[in-house]
């Protein structure tokens, strides 16, 4: 007896990332027929902290498709109350917000900090609780994609029949692949150094976000330190010349890592990365037929300053199922596309403003020009007598906090 293993929903999501798993819950609040497919196994847990911060507008999302949603993962993380720069040990400004972490279970906070393993069993919960339908280690080999729907091949031979795709599925996106689009932008020639160290507990540092210009305990390197729940984030900017083996190696990270927190921490090391920044964004959100739309990594790649990958993943999820529920409503094939279309375009104007924000951010520290330089080193002397100034160096590496008014959401 033959086995048929072609299976039917409305809407097939590729990848089981915080992105793929938002698109599922926003399917299941509109009572859409979906299924997720992941290609590795149940409860994989990747190595590091990777997205560690979620803005207050992507915890509103979150709670609009999930009630309570929001609230858990704000709960779940830290809100930290003081962030603090220095320019060459030098503290140029600070700002207390006099929050604590007794959080409010009506008013959600300004944002919420923790490891993205804790981002993504909350929302797998929540999937679970909604009904959401799962295929795990069974990756997407082919992607049949017409005017009519979207035929998904498995590796296992099973496929599935689909009138769209939310494309979740990473930088490597084999769903974008297969339909024909590409990313397109720079690399950047600056490596950075990503290390997560656990906190100790019993003698835990103070919450602050700390930003240094030129530490000098590393020769003038910049240094970023974020508290997330249970642990810290340090970005190390390596120079021109730096061979990234002499600061990556286990030897070489205790090295300086001792130079710029308790030297304890160095024995607290869960993870060390390096890497440089891709700032590409896919040429367009959807293919010809307007079948797909991508979302998160497999839209858009942005240096992290900001804070931008995953809160713009969320609202590329979120938007796609807006458009996907007025398109099967949709009387036409001429309406039909046009909502597909619009909820791409929208998002890809937020993906190439989020990458120019995140570029404007990185010129900003990368110190590579003469004359950022000296708007650095002017701010600097004279941000004691001139706040503002201060606030400009702080507020240099993270990029605008706005967003261009075409957005129904703010990334």
């Amino acid at each position: 007896m033959k086995v048929n293993n072609l299976n039917k929903t409305q809407v097939v999501v590729v990848g089981a990332g915080p992105v793929g798993l938002t698109a599922a819950l926003a399917l299941k609040a509109n009572n859409i027929s979906s299924v997720v497919i992941e290609a590795n196994p149940k409860n994989q847990e990747k190595p590091g902290s990777r997205a560690i911060y979620l803005h207050k507008a992507t915890l509103e999302l979150l709670e609009e498709i999930y009630d309570g949603l929001g609230f858990q993962l704000a709960h779940r993380g830290i809100v930290w109350p003081i962030k603090r720069t220095l320019y060459k040990g030098k503290e140029v400004y600070v700002r207390n917000y006099g929050m604590t972490n007794n959080l409010s279970t009506t008013t959600l906070p300004p944002f919420t900090s923790l490891h993205q393993h804790e981002i993504e069993n909350t929302l797998y919960d929540a999937c679970v609780d909604s009904g959401v339908k799962f295929v795990w280690g069974d990756p997407v080999q082919k992607v049949n994609i017409t005017q009519e729907g979207v035929e998904v091949i498995c590796k296992s031979g099973k496929k599935w029949d689909s009138k769209y795709v939310i494309a979740s599925d990473g930088a490597r996106s084999i769903v974008r692949e297969e339909a024909g689009l590409k990313l397109e932008g720079p690399r950047t020639h600056d490596t950075f150094l990503v290390v997560d160290v656990e906190e100790d507990e019993k003698n835990p540092l103070p919450l602050e976000r700390v930003f240094h210009y030129k530490h000098p305990s590393v020769g003038g390197r910049n240094v970023l330190y974020v508290p997330f729940k249970g642990g810290w984030r340090i970005d190390l900017q390596l120079l021109k010349d730096d061979k990234v083996d002499d600061f990556s190696n286990i030897e070489g990270v205790k090295s300086w890592l001792s130079k710029v927190m308790d030297p304890k921490y160095a024995d607290r090391i869960t993870w060390v990365s390096s890497y440089r920044f891709h700032q590409v964004v896919a040429n367009a959100f959807t293919d010809e037929h307007h079948r797909v739309l991508l979302a998160g990594e497999a839209a858009h790649l942005f240096a992290p300053f900001g804070a931008r990958g995953l809160n713009s993943g969320v609202p590329d999820a979120i938007v796609a199922t807006k458009g996907i529920k007025k398109a099967l409503d949709a009387s036409t094939e001429e309406e039909r596309k046009k909502f597909i279309h619009h909820a791409a375009k929208e998002r890809r104007i937020a993906a190439i403003w989020n990458r120019n924000a995140s570029s404007t951010a990185l010129h900003h520290i990368q110190g590579d020009s003469e004359k950022m330089n000296m708007k650095r080193e002017l701010a600097a002397s004279l941000a004691q007598i001139l706040p503002n100034l201060g606030r400009w160096l702080d507020e240099g590496p993270y990029g605008p906090k706005y967003g261009p008014p075409e957005l129904s959401t703010k990334y």
